[in-house]
């Protein structure tokens, strides 16, 4: 594995799943903050799910966690891919 320092941040939760919150830009004004939602799924788990519906209370955790919509005034996504 490698190690790359001040990427991001990126929170390990309790079985396995994972919250990424990355800026992108080369500047403050006009950055985008890029949000990365991964949901473990144990091996024999359902992989038959919604992605959008199944990582919902994932994106729901970070937008409290990082308090996006105080922060950018913003209460939905402008791109969600």
């Amino acid at each position: 594995g490698s190690l790359s320092k001040n990427q991001g941040i990126r929170f390990m939760l309790t079985g396995g799943s994972r919250i990424v919150f990355r800026v992108s830009g080369t500047g403050v004004v006009g950055a985008t903050i890029r949000l990365y939602l991964e949901n473990y799924v144990a091996p024999g788990g359902d992989l038959n799910g919604n992605p959008l519906e199944v990582v919902r209370p994932l994106g729901e955790l970070a937008v409290r966690l990082a308090r996006l919509q105080e922060h950018t005034g913003r209460a939905a996504p402008t791109l969600i891919t």
